[in-house]
């Protein structure tokens, strides 16, 4: 199967291209600088030079494959804090996807994340994403959604609403996946084997510079390894290798309208996180009081106060898909995520 590639050079994507060749796939990739068409070519993969926001060049790529895996997200948008232009972009680009391969019959797999599950309870493969904030219809929700209530519910009589602030962070990154979904799955109907695979919290493995490297950074910094409240809400977390080849059974056999968990511990605690980083940096492991979350950890407050709890056992009886690399706390504890700059 020849099959095209967003995000192939990231994070998933670099560990995705060879499970993908490996299997006696040929790979496309996009990719928008020179340094990523290296590491394509190197890879073994095909080079489709473009960006997400050329529709145009997706649809052209899309159409010419047997199949599509969209990884790729705007990060520069993310990073500027400009979220709605991140939705409003990956939902371009799976529209351009969709529309390539409608009637076709072939795949379009695309990245999705945990987060859209409500959280508090054990999400699962059947469940659809969480409540728009704007469809709760409570105060904040629709400040949310108003130019500039976001800064008005952020700020009563003077005062930062911390746990606002934190929410909405996550509500925020939620709305970029749920749109991402919906698009997907509308295609499903147009004869176009569509499917979502949504990824834990935390990827992990070595070379990660996601959450947990970030968490490692601010306990440096810091000098404690933090955690909210009583530490007891969970991640949900995979090994990227084994995130990779779950996207490639689901490009080569999930069914149309699949919602697929890319899961291997359903939940570890936040606090027991906390704990493998201060035994290997040899610094306290405190709980960071709510006022105090944002300016202690910046914009993983929100994602360490949610509890994200989420089965996968749908996907493994599916398309029997088993993890076979480290979980989060072994990996985090072979010492990785460590080496470096010195605590």
């Amino acid at each position: 199967m020849h099959v095209f590639v967003t995000g192939a050079s990231g994070w998933i994507g670099s560990a995705l291209v060879p499970e993908l060749i490996g299997a006696g796939h040929e790979v496309t990739g996009l990719a928008r600088s020179d340094a990523s068409a290296a590491a394509l070519t190197k890879a073994g993969a095909r080079v489709h030079r473009g960006d997400l926001d050329d529709p145009g060049g997706l649809r052209g790529a899309a159409g010419a494959s047997d199949g599509v895996i969209h990884l790729a997200f705007s990060g520069d948008m993310m990073r500027s804090g400009d979220f709605q232009g991140a939705v409003d972009a990956d939902r371009r680009a799976v529209e351009a996807l969709g529309e390539a391969l409608t009637g076709s019959d072939r795949p379009l797999v695309i990245a999705s994340a945990t987060v859209v599950l409500a959280p508090g309870r054990v999400g699962t493969e059947q469940d659809a994403p969480g409540l728009d904030p704007a469809a709760a219809g409570g105060p904040r929700a629709r400040l949310a959604t108003e130019p500039g209530g976001l800064a008005r519910a952020w700020h009563r009589n003077g005062v930062v609403d911390v746990r606002a602030e934190q929410a909405e962070q996550a509500e925020l990154v939620q709305g970029l996946h749920r749109a991402g979904e919906e698009v997907a799955l509308s295609f499903a109907s147009l004869g176009v084997r569509s499917s979502v695979v949504r990824l834990a919290t935390t990827c992990h493995g070595d070379g990660d510079h996601g959450f947990l490297a970030a968490l490692v950074a601010i306990a440096r910094d810091t000098g404690v390894s933090g955690f909210t409240g009583d530490g007891s809400s969970r991640w949900p977390a995979v090994h990227r290798l084994d995130a990779a080849h779950l996207f490639r059974l689901a490009l080569e056999k999930a069914p149309t309208g699949s919602r697929l968990h890319a899961v291997a511990d359903e939940g570890v605690p936040i606090r027991a996180i906390a704990e493998v980083i201060g035994r290997h940096l040899d610094v306290p492991v405190v709980s960071v009081p709510a006022g105090e979350a944002s300016g202690h950890f910046g914009f993983l407050a929100g994602f360490l106060a949610a509890d994200n709890p989420v089965s996968s056992t749908l996907t493994r009886e599916l398309l029997g898909w088993q993890p076979a690399h480290p979980g989060l706390i072994e990996d985090l504890d072979k010492g990785h995520y460590f080496h470096g700059r010195p605590a």
